[in-house]
């Protein structure tokens, strides 16, 4: 009986004993359990977690990131009990679990203390990317990369790096990181820094942050700086971009900082030697260089003779023919010409060039070949209120007035009998190399007809003359060749009662005194007047004097009877 009873006891105990140690063994499912390394084979891990039977884990959930696993028998490890057996009877066991349950602690404190936790990036999602925080993978949104957007994020990628942790839900295994709240931080302390030394004068480094039509902004190291178009170099740069990219790194110079704005203008043509220093001496004036069209405006264009050296052809000094013609459509830009230096101004970093100096000015070649005389055929270029233009050799066009243009048609009569295109002969006339101006002559291409008719003709002459018109002021005659004078009505008679032109009628011959002949106007004046004034000084003279007691009329009576006698 008492044999029965221990027995009953025994088992009893046994069975508490079993129930316990089973009881144990389920309360450890679900936590990080110590291991020992049973075997490695196959990629797989056998482990003895100290249960009835052993769990297998595989190999690559050893692995540290970026590294291959390292792992033999005997080695002691934490691995996470998922359950006691699976269906081949083994132990589930989980090494990811086991980090990821060690990581979760780690991270929670960090989370909870806001200090920076170590992570890799080695996945892409969408939206950003997967991080490894030693075991549990988070989540680092694209926007939480950099501060600046990132194109090329492979540099990036299996590296440690420093991480804020924005947000955790372990109940979802849910974690935000942050490596751009990091690189934020690291950079207000470098700002602080930075602007606390900071200096006029100052050499620095920088990356090219962004690029806009006026300049470049550089970031200094947590702090931007404007990098403006006209500082970036000596030679004239239209847009930063041929200069600069985004994401270059360069040396400026400090060289304007406003402490209360914290503005800050930095400079990298300053960290080169000025090319202006001793210009004059290096571009003499009347001296010719080569150099490359740079720039074209409507006023000109600018030349460079050296990196950070150019001067300006005005429009007036690029062609001695072209005038009034858009520069751009005399040179172009990036073509090599030849130039004068006219004028160097080097406190105002200015240089005058000439363009059309480099070549023959046609006006002294033109005067060199064809001098004053000389007869040219051309056509007729322009047609204006004063004149023609003709078109002359050496590209160069001549004037001819309109008061040159006939003997005796008006300049307005003249001027209509031509159009443009008109081949028409000249004869050079003046040529002024200075005004650029070549006079010509088509009526002197023949003889002045008023010269041949006057030639014979003197001043104070009589001549016999044909009345051709009676005008109230007047009449007009015709004198020798057929050449029209005019007698105005004070010269028509030595009697103020007869001058009157109605007593005279056309075709009428009457003889006058030639008083003026003008050449400019061509114009012939005579008077009958004077004539008579002549003819009774003459008579006065032969036949009578104050001493003789002659009368006038007894005195014109016999010069007028020897007169008609004279003339039968």
């Amino acid at each position: 009986m008492a044999q029965a009873q221990a027995r009953t006891v025994e088992k009893e105990s046994f069975a508490a004993l079993l129930e316990e140690s089973l009881g144990a063994a389920d309360s450890l499912e679900g936590t990080v359990v110590k291991g020992r390394v049973v075997a490695v084979e196959n990629d797989m891990v056998t482990i003895d977690v100290g249960l009835k039977s052993e769990g297998r884990v595989a190999l690559k959930e050893f692995a540290v990131a970026g590294q291959a696993p390292e792992l033999k028998a005997g080695d002691t490890v934490e691995v996470y009990l998922e359950r006691m057996e699976d269906k081949n009877g083994e132990a589930m066991l989980s090494r990811e679990k086991a980090k990821r349950e060690e990581a979760w602690a780690l991270l929670e404190k960090s989370f909870t203390d806001q200090s920076r936790v170590t992570g890799v990036i080695f996945g892409r999602v969408k939206g950003g990317f997967t991080v490894d925080l030693s075991g549990a993978v988070a989540f680092l949104p694209g926007s939480q990369v950099d501060i600046r957007p990132v194109r090329d994020i492979s540099p990036l990628l299996g590296t440690p790096q420093p991480f804020q942790i924005l947000k955790m839900d372990r109940s979802r295994g849910n974690i935000v990181v942050s490596r751009r709240a990091v690189l934020e931080e690291s950079r207000a302390e470098a700002r602080s820094e930075l602007v606390a030394n900071l200096k006029e004068g100052q050499i620095l480094q920088g990356v090219v942050k962004n690029i806009t039509d006026y300049g470049a902004f550089v970031d200094l190291g947590g702090v931007d700086g404007l990098l403006h178009v006209t500082d970036i170099a000596w030679r004239r740069i239209n847009h930063p971009s041929e200069a600069l990219q985004i994401g270059q790194t360069v040396t400026v110079q400090v060289i304007r900082f406003n402490p209360e704005t914290q503005r800050i203008s930095l400079g990298m043509k300053q960290l080169e030697a000025d090319p202006w220093e001793g210009v004059e001496a290096k571009y003499p004036v009347s001296a010719k260089f080569k150099g490359r069209v740079t720039n074209i405006t409507d006023y000109g264009a600018f030349v460079e003779l050296e990196p950070g050296i150019e001067g300006l052809v005005h429009v007036s000094e690029m062609s001695w023919t072209k005038k009034n013609v858009h520069p751009g459509k005399i040179v172009s830009t990036s073509q090599e010409v030849e130039v004068m230096v006219l004028d160097v101004d080097p406190q105002k970093r200015r240089i005058s060039l000439g363009l059309k100096q480099c070549l023959d000015n046609p006006w002294e070649t033109f005067t060199d070949k064809f001098g004053a005389g000389t007869e040219l055929e051309g056509e007729v270029k322009n047609i204006t209120e004063f004149g023609l233009f003709v078109g002359l050799p050496g590209d160069i066009d001549g004037m001819v007035h309109m008061s040159d243009l006939d003997w005796n048609k008006s300049g307005e009569e003249a001027i209509a009998e031509y159009k443009k295109g008109d081949r028409v002969k000249v004869k050079v006339l003046d040529v002024d190399v200075e005004k650029e101006r070549i006079s010509l002559g088509i009526k002197q291409l023949a003889n002045d007809p008023f010269e041949a008719a006057t030639a014979g003709l003197k001043k104070n002459e009589v001549v016999t003359c044909t009345v051709t018109q009676v005008t109230d002021g007047g009449i007009e005659v015709s004198v020798g060749e057929g050449y029209t004078g005019f007698i105005r009505k004070s010269d028509l008679s030595r009697e103020r009662s007869e001058q009157r032109p109605e007593r005279f009628a056309v075709g009428e011959k009457i003889d006058a005194k030639v008083t003026q002949i003008d050449r400019g106007s061509r114009r012939i004046s005579l008077s009958i007047k004077a004539r008579e004034m002549e003819e009774e000084k003459q008579a006065m003279a032969e036949y009578g004097s104050s001493d003789s007691g002659a009368s006038l009329g007894d005195i014109l009576g016999a010069a007028l009877k020897r007169k008609q006698q004279h003339d039968e």
